[in-house]
């Protein structure tokens, strides 16, 4: 068996290489992600800084600790005057001006019997938790930890549908091989057995390749992260072991996995297959990739329907639009070869080259799914990807601005108080509050805090379901729907709410207005009163006519017009990620055709000498070859297109419940890029291998 499959590979080296750069490329990429993994996991222990030289730090009470549960405060206290004093009196006390904290050069017991519950004794490496931003390098590594999740995510989806496409078409390919080999005595099993043996045999060197790369990839990723912005500046790759086992095996699985089904289609096949000419495909859509299509395919509608009904919220998160169309995208793949007849017969083809082509296409069903699937892949993950990060963040900026009937927003860290004659000024400062969800949990939301309630009610266009923005007052609170309907109950306008506000004080407040929900930024409002340690960071203003905005640079912050400071902004660092996970799709797709097209046009002779003896002109042959690859790419285009149509329709159906603004955003210029790549690699593939097959 192990000669067979050494004979196959030799044989028909060309039709295997494409797939075994690919799957060295995403074993490469796993590797390569799964080391960057293995170095956010832990950020790096630093040693104190801020008070180095005192061997006890006392930090004021800085969390809220509810059910055994804490939470980081809003505004932690201050080590005040009193428990200063008695720490003066154990020992050396060094301050540096900031009120949250002090060193103490005294025995660590003696220090928590004097502080109790009044704050927080460190010692040792716990003191680093004094300095500013103690958890900064946990932090940054976040976005790295989500880019790099993602795209080994998207990798492993897309390395998986190369190679599962690509023996696929292989098999299908060589069935007048199989059936000489059923003539000669081969049975099914060891002909499934000889395939399978080939796809371990790839999936083995592959890996081997792939492990290789990933250790030279891995240190290129880290400085290409940190110098677009995404990874902090020490960031490096550790060492590991287990990102290379996870990516070997894992490549080695896609490979034997992916040629399973075609390896079972291969034993079917028959002795008569060895006397077949025909050039129609009939059968391609067996139960055994129907079935499983359908299923993924509606699983795919169900959760997407099932998530806008629950929580339509969670659609907005890049996490839901990343991951939920990869399942829509592989019900339409499998189900690619009876869908590409209606859509190749709607697309318009005129003249006598137009019609051939259109039969051709329809005729070679696998040929033309095999050349549509990677594009579809690209096509729906670009619109689906860029098109939902882009609506969410054009939704956020255009519900922002419809929030505030303000013409200016000025923004900075403690903005000074100013009069305008004439003008209305609502400063507001970020706050926080702390709110029972169920018998035990709490949750922690941010907030704004009001310094004029009859300013901000003049400027305030909230999405207000319930009450009143302006009976906002030092004794009530705006809520959203999120709270109003948590499970401690329904809460109405009216209502008394128990909450811990963001300095741990708790309060009991009547609800005054009830917000919707929106994309996650509608309240809560408490007022000034009830965030005494909140300074101001943003004030909205509207001036009378003929004032100009220099009337508000005496806040000493940045005055922006309110469309300005509204305008949808994409960050650098999640616009680099997006086009990482777009680019490791590109490039599969790029080789997914070029092995598709080049196996499929190397068996195609006889047919393009046909076309040659009835009368077509070289120039007229390619041009047929040309348009039958084009029109495949447009086929994957066009399911690509319906799936992230699918998919930004359920966006704007769960904008529309939570009564946020509707503002779909499709990345034209992207997915015109994209698909222009895609044609561009599949007819300079398509084209020299039948000016070869031709001759």
């Amino acid at each position: 068996m192990l000669s067979l499959a050494l004979s196959g590979l030799r044989g028909r080296w060309t039709a295997f290489l494409g797939s075994c750069v690919a799957l060295a490329l995403g074993v490469g990429l796993l590797a390569t992600m799964g080391l960057g993994l293995a170095s956010t996991l832990d950020a790096p222990e630093r040693a104190p800084e801020r008070f180095a030289a005192s061997p006890v730090v006392v930090i004021g009470t800085d969390t809220l600790t509810v059910g055994g549960v804490s939470h980081e405060l809003f505004h932690p206290h201050p080590v005040d005057a009193r428990l200063l004093a008695e720490l003066r009196a154990l020992g050396p006390v060094a301050t540096d001006g900031r009120p949250d904290a002090v060193g103490v050069d005294a025995d660590p017991d003696a220090v928590r019997r004097v502080v109790g519950d009044r704050g927080r004794v460190l010692t040792g490496d716990d003191r680093r938790q004094a300095d500013p931003e103690p958890e900064r390098d946990a932090e940054a590594l976040v976005t790295v930890n989500a880019l790099l999740g993602t795209a080994g995510g998207v990798t492993a989806f897309v390395s998986v549908f190369v190679v599962a496409s690509t023996f696929a078409f292989a098999v299908a390919l060589r069935r007048r091989e199989f059936g000489l080999l059923r003539t000669a005595g081969a049975t099914p099993g060891q002909v499934r057995r000889a395939l399978l043996t080939e796809a371990a045999l790839v999936g083995v060197a592959a890996s081997a390749a792939g492990c290789a790369l990933g250790s030279w990839g891995a240190p290129e990723l880290a400085r290409v992260l940190v110098e677009g912005g995404i990874a902090p500046e020490w960031f490096t790759i550790r060492d590991a072991a287990w990102p290379y086992h996870v990516a070997f095996w894992t490549g080695l699985a896609v490979a034997v996995t992916g040629a399973w089904a075609a390896a079972r289609r291969a034993g079917r096949t028959g002795p008569v297959e060895a006397l077949r000419e025909a050039d129609v495909d009939s059968g391609v859509l067996p139960p055994g990739r129907r079935l499983p299509g359908a299923a993924l395919l509606l699983t795919g509608a169900a959760l997407l329907a099932w998530t806008l009904f629950a929580d339509p919220s969670d659609l907005l998160k890049r996490k839901t639009y990343t991951t939920q169309p990869m399942l829509l995208i592989t019900g339409v793949a499998l189900l690619a070869p009876l869908l590409v007849r209606p859509v190749a017969r709607a697309l318009p083809l005129p003249g006598a080259t137009g019609m051939l082509v259109r039969a051709n296409t329809a005729a070679a069903l696998r040929r033309t799914a095999a050349v549509a699937a990677p594009v579809l892949v690209t096509v729906a993950l670009a619109g689906s990807l860029l098109g939902s990060a882009a609506t969410v963040t054009a939704a956020k900026a255009a519900e922002a601005r419809r929030q505030t009937a303000a013409d200016h927003v000025v923004t900075g860290e403690g903005l000074k108080p100013v009069r305008v004659p004439g003008a209305t000024l609502s400063p507001t400062a970020s706050t926080g509050v702390f709110v029972r969800d169920g018998e035990t949990a709490v949750v922690r939301y941010e907030a704004r805090a009001v310094t004029d309630p009859a300013a901000f009610a003049d400027l305030a266009r909230l999405p207000v379901v319930a009450g009143e923005v302006k009976d906002l007052d030092d004794g009530s609170i705006v809520i959203s729907q999120e709270i109003a309907n948590s499970e401690s109950g329904e809460r109405t306008v009216g209502d008394r709410i128990q909450v811990w506000l963001g300095d741990g004080r708790q309060a009991s407040l009547r609800v005054a207005a009830v917000l919707a929900t929106g994309t996650g930024d509608n309240g809560p409002y408490v007022t000034a009163a009830n965030a005494r340690a909140a300074t101001v960071d943003r004030i909205d203003a509207r001036l009378p006519p003929g004032t100009g905005p220099a009337a508000l640079r005496a806040t000493g912050g940045t005055v922006s017009t309110a469309d300005a400071w509204a305008a949808p902004r994409t960050g650098p660092q999640t616009r680099l990620g997006l086009l990482v996970v777009l680019g490791i799709a590109l490039l599969y797709t790029a080789i997914a055709l070029a092995n598709t097209l080049v196996m499929a046009t190397s068996v195609r002779g006889g047919e393009l000498r046909s076309l040659r003896l009835a009368g077509a002109t070289r120039p007229q042959a390619l041009a047929v070859v040309a348009g039958e690859t084009l029109l495949a790419v447009a086929v994957g285009a066009v399911l690509g297109a319906a799936v992230a149509a699918v998919s930004l329709a359920g966006l704007a159906a769960a904008l529309a419940s939570l009564s946020a603004p509707v503002t779909i955003t499709v990345p034209w210029g992207t997915v015109g890029a994209v698909l222009g790549g895609c044609a561009l690699v599949a007819v300079a593939s398509a084209l020299p291998a039948a000016v070869r097959t031709a001759r």
